[in-house]
């Protein structure tokens, strides 16, 4: 029988064990806030250095995860090539263009640019690793899903250089993911680690590859607020480490295709919490744009959900922002 509320009694010991839609909610939310956590992070830090935080706070939080629950890292210097290559298109790269396109633009239009994600990872696999046939429903619902780009980002108001710079590191951030998912999808799904450990040294891999730029380009600014420091923290410990707990329970109890449509819930609480802790002003055009880029996203998705349903379970568990 599914589970159909929070709390449920777990079949032996009498148990309260919590549901997988607490998880999926609790952990849109957390992504969601992790727009919100950058923007004060920046009022500290350059955007590498909160790229470095972020992935430091992971590493941390998952290395203790890993002693928890005694699982080794991985021992194979091959796998460690393909975590190293992972953390640099998953996390370090991605983290620090999401972190300097905020500075010229709000947390909830990288938000929102974040829904991107799914049509950039149809647009790599498809045309460019060419992994799948491109079909009409595929065009179909790339089209609906980059006019939703456009409209999302108000072409039409016009943008001064800095905003269409910060708007195309966020959209380059995206692609990475693309990149990203496609590439633990062909190397690490069938590896024979724990997800712990995997997620655990990409993580890892993420803070040893921002050090050096963090040592070289960063700094941390006069002004530091005690708001802004636990923002750095959640967005570490929970936005780097707990997120993958979380996530890695929604793969495992939920149905395939609805454990990988969390990335449509995020954009949801990055507009609520830009709006109401950041005071940022939502236009129209931003969340009819989000809805054509979901209602587009699930629609090029729809050929690939369904054709990887097993392959999905073993999807990695730090795949996202």
């Amino acid at each position: 029988m599914k589970e159909t509320s929070a709390t449920t009694k777990a079949a032996s010991g009498g148990r309260l064990t919590v549901a997988w839609q607490a998880w999926f909610v609790l952990l849109g939310a957390i992504w969601g806030c992790s727009f919100w956590w950058i923007k004060l992070g920046l009022e500290v830090m350059s955007p590498v250095d909160v790229a470095f935080a972020r992935l430091a706070g992971g590493a941390a939080t998952l290395a203790v995860i890993s002693v928890f629950t005694r699982t080794p890292l991985p021992r194979a210097l091959k796998t460690w090539g393909h975590l190293f290559v992972l953390a640099a298109l998953l996390n370090s790269v991605p983290f620090t263009l999401f972190s300097y396109g905020e500075t010229h633009i709000s947390a909830v239009l990288a938000g929102l640019i974040n829904a991107v994600t799914p049509i950039a990872t149809v647009i790599v696999v498809v045309f460019v690793l060419r992994q799948e046939q491109p079909s009409a429903k595929i065009i179909g619902g790339l089209v609906i899903g980059l006019v939703g780009v456009i409209v999302v980002i108000g072409v039409w108001n016009g943008f001064g250089a800095n905003q269409l710079l910060s708007i195309g590191a966020c959209l380059l951030a995206v692609f990475c993911y693309g990149f990203g998912f496609s590439y633990a999808r062909g190397h690490l799904s069938t590896l024979d680690h724990k997800p712990v450990a995997l997620a655990t040294g990409q993580v890892m891999c993420g803070t040893i590859q921002t050090l050096p730029f963090s040592l070289a380009f960063g700094h941390l600014h006069d002004h530091r607020p005690v708001s802004s420091l636990v923002a750095l923290g959640a967005l570490g410990v929970l936005g780097t480490g707990v997120a993958y707990i979380l996530n890695f329970q929604v793969v495992r109890h939920a149905p395939a295709t609805i454990a990988s449509s969390v990335t449509y819930l995020t954009p949801v609480f990055a507009v609520v919490v830009g709006a109401a802790f950041l005071g940022e002003s939502v236009s129209w055009n931003e969340p009819v744009g989000a809805l054509l880029i979901l209602i587009g996203a699930a629609l090029a998705q729809d050929r690939l959900h369904r054709r990887s349903l097993g392959s999905r379970r073993d999807a990695h568990p730090s795949e996202h922002h």
